[in-house]
């Protein structure tokens, strides 16, 4: 099967399976008991409604208005699929609903529109707009677009922002702000060469021309040529920036030569290294066509070493990417209760793009793009989409702009109150996820997988393949995966795919003799004859377990096949606990709404005493850190801070007194019940002391086996979080452990997170 045909499969899966679609509205309130429906509905309900019949703001006081973006399209422009009707653009906004809601905690309800005409359009969304805190227009063609939302920003009270205009314009400006500032030169005096000229184009050459560009070193190209007054078939938006100090039969070609700047906004493969090569020294290229940039990165880059290269894909340096801006744009305009997003509001968050990229750079960034330490440069001119900072930098930016310009409704009176609301927000995006994917992609290692005759597995080793997360090896029946992999239409050519019972090439036979020589000497002395390693040794488990050790694969996932016992014996037998380790213990990650949540031991040791339970919390600390995570730790029991007796609440207290003895610097306390590191108020009330009264806990430890695995079980299976584990901690390489059951998601993730160990390892 194609890998296009196999996206398409995997696409359509995706939307449809579950729930179909990707949004779902819930509720905020409580509604367990009939006191709560009398409040949320009749007839409590009645007494906000007659609050906001008194006070019209007040309905931002009493409902979810303020918080509430209508994402709204009439599908005549969808990606690059052209005009394909409003409900086949449906997938596209409830796309654009999810990422506002990941990036900036703001909920959608969004809009397909059945009509072209113009009129009937804005007299839908206009009386629509006592529902909805802000309008974020998508996908409507052009020159239509530019007249709906002209109107709609004049006759709405509430913020409207077209994103396809308006996105693209604020990411590419900072961007270039920032690369014109590495080579030294002035906005005013360049020669800027924009080719495409629809509503993308117009928007970002009317945003570069507010930073002080001018117009008449500006060549703007369309299918048809170069944008000049002589020509009869242009709108008055292309007019508007037709060059006449050019001749009209100028061509792209002719036009790059001394041009510094180059923004396409076109189709991919339009401009070649020869085109680029008579460019000015320092020369910028915007290649931002999706998802073929107008020339390839490494053409570019081989043809001009001088070269400030941008495009609007991820797996290249300078993204420009519209998730860098609309989402923190709407977000300081709800928070002022704006009634427009102006000129200003839009430089504001050009200007906080700019500065933020010069700003050192978070480590769970670098992290995530296997950087030592991003630098502005040539090749870090705009921030990463991942960057933590977006929110607290840009929204306050876009709210402080309102308020200068007198479109604030409701200013901001404490700014540090507001940058701390932001942070909360922060856990909502969870990129946890997305950090350690990138990290893995950017080094991918050999990976075995255990239980290679599961259908999840091979789903996985497909996908872990094709996202360049890791090189998959397939422990099992050569003949079963096979089959599995036709019946299935699962496409993994040349995959290695290993037999560790009826080995089938001489180099295999070599390869089993020789891990059972070594297994046998190591284990001689420890009630093991030759023959048993030599039998032993075609387990699965072990051969994995033996091919990490002796250096032919860097990671194995186990525990598909097997009870967890199974697959921790045969890696502590061969690979062999870290230095130092005494026990071996388990992780799991909870990816709660609030970020990630870390448990631990909730799969090896069954009793651990206060000096064990102190090691695990100090592997736990580094599996942490190693995600660029600071680890809040709380160690947990039924007591809180000496209120109840009892073995496990004196080990725990024991263990806390150990910790802090050993590590001053580390953040953790207990013995406390587990609910009082998320109860921060309840913290400060009445245990103000603790190191974790400020920001809780995001480490849980408990005192036994038993209490960790129902904590662990209960709370993902009733709140339906996904989880990721367990992750094995102490071993000298990295085998971790899928449980039974495990979905193709859930064993990706690990496969990324041993990609990552064993690229740490190294």
């Amino acid at each position: 099967m194609s890998s296009t045909n196999s996206l398409k499969e995997e696409a359509l899966h995706y939307h449809a399976k579950g729930r179909p679609g990707k949004i779902e509205v819930i509720p905020s309130k409580e509604t367990a008991s009939q006191k709560d429906l009398t409040l949320a509905y009749s007839p409590g309900v009645a007494d906000p409604c007659l609050e906001i019949a008194a006070n019209p703001e007040d309905i931002y006081k009493y409902t979810a208005k303020g918080n509430l973006v209508a994402v709204i399209s009439n599908g005549t422009a969808v990606l690059g699929l052209g005009d394909i009707g409003p409900g086949a653009s449906k997938p596209v906004m409830e796309g654009k609903g999810l990422l506002f809601k990941i990036y900036a905690d703001i909920d959608v309800f969004d809009l397909e529109l059945n009509t072209k005409d113009v009129d009937e359009f804005v007299r839908t969304v206009k009386i629509l707009e006592p529902t909805f805190g802000g309008v974020n227009l998508e996908d409507i063609s052009a020159p239509e677009c530019f007249e709906i939302e002209e109107r709609l920003k004049a006759e709405l009270n509430i913020p409207v922002m077209h994103d396809d205009q308006h996105g693209t314009a604020i990411i590419s400006a900072a961007a270039l702000l920032n690369a014109l500032e590495i080579v030294g030169k002035d906005i005013a005096h360049i020669k800027i060469i924009i080719n495409g000229a629809g509503a993308s184009a117009t928007s970002c050459t009317r945003l570069y021309c507010s930073l002080g560009a001018k117009k008449e070193n500006i060549l703007m190209f369309d299918s048809k040529g170069l944008i000049h007054p002589s020509r009869t078939n242009l709108d008055g938006r292309k007019s508007e920036f037709a060059n006449g100090h050019y001749p009209a039969e100028t061509t792209l070609t002719e036009a790059l030569v001394g041009a510094d700047v180059f923004v396409g906004l076109s189709k991919g493969n339009i401009l070649t290294e020869e085109m680029i090569t008579p460019m000015a020294k320092d020369l910028i290229v915007f290649a931002m066509a999706n998802p073929t940039p107008e020339i390839a990165y490494e053409k570019a880059m081989s043809a001009r070493k001088d070269i400030i290269f941008a495009t609007g894909r991820s797996d290249y340096p300078n993204q420009v990417n519209n998730v860098l801006g609309f989402p923190y744009i709407f977000r300081g305009a709800l928070d002022v209760r704006s009634k427009v997003i102006n000129e200003e509001m839009k430089l504001a968050a050009v200007y906080a793009l700019a500065d933020l990229a010069k700003k050192p750079v978070p480590d769970i960034v670098n992290l995530a793009y296997d950087h030592d330490n991003l630098v502005f440069g040539r090749e870090y001119i705009i921030p990463k989409p991942v960057d933590p900072r977006l929110l607290t930098t840009v929204a306050p930016a876009v709210a402080r702009a309102a308020m200068e310009t007198g479109v604030a409704k409701f200013p901001i009176q404490d700014w540090d109150a507001y940058e701390l609301q932001l942070s909360k927000r922060l856990g909502l995006d969870n990129t946890l996820m997305k950090v350690i994917i990138n990290k893995a992609k950017s080094k991918p290692k050999r990976v075995v997988l255990a239980d290679a005759e599961n259908l999840s597995v091979l789903k996985a080793a497909k996908e872990v393949r094709e996202e360049g997360i890791a090189t998959p090896i397939l422990l099992g029946n050569r003949e079963v995966i096979e089959q599995m992999l036709t019946d299935n239409k699962i496409d993994l050519p040349n995959v290695e795919i290993i037999d560790p019972y009826v080995p089938a090439t001489k180099e295999d036979k070599a390869r089993s003799a020789r891990y059972s020589e070594e297994f046998f000497l190591r284990r001689q002395r420890q009630g093991y004859n030759k023959a048993e390693a030599q039998k032993i040794i075609r387990r699965r488990n072990y051969f994995g377990s033996m091919m990490v050790d002796m250096g032919d694969a860097d990671a194995m996932i186990g525990g598909m096949s097997r009870n967890y016992p199974d697959t921790v014996r045969p890696a502590l037998q061969t690979i062999g606990r870290k230095e130092g380790v005494q026990k071996v213990s388990g992780m799991y990650i909870l990816m709660t709404r609030f970020g990630p949540l870390f448990l631990a031991d909730t799969t090896v040791n069954f009793n651990p005493t206060a000096e064990e339970i102190v090691e695990i919390a100090e592997l736990s600390a580094k599996q942490v850190e190693k995600f660029n995570i600071k680890p809040r730790i709380a160690l947990i029991t039924y007591s809180n801070f000496g209120s109840a007796d009892g073995d496990d609440a004196k080990k725990m207290k024991k263990a806390v007194q150990m910790l802090k003895q050993r590590n001053p610097k580390m953040i953790v306390d207990g013995e406390m019940q587990a609910h009082l590191p998320f109860n921060l108020d309840l913290m400060k009330e009445n245990h103000p002391f603790s190191d974790l009264a400020e920001q809780g806990a995001n480490v849980l430890i408990f005192p036994n086996l038993s209490s960790s695995n129902i904590a662990y079980n209960l709370v993902k299976e009733i709140a339906d979080i996904e989880k990721i584990g367990p992750i094995l901690l102490g071993l000298k390489k990295p085998v971790h452990v899928v449980q039974l059951g495990s979905t193709t998601r859930e064993i990706v993730n690990m496969i990324a997170i041993a990609v990552v160990d064993a690229q740490m390892n190294k």
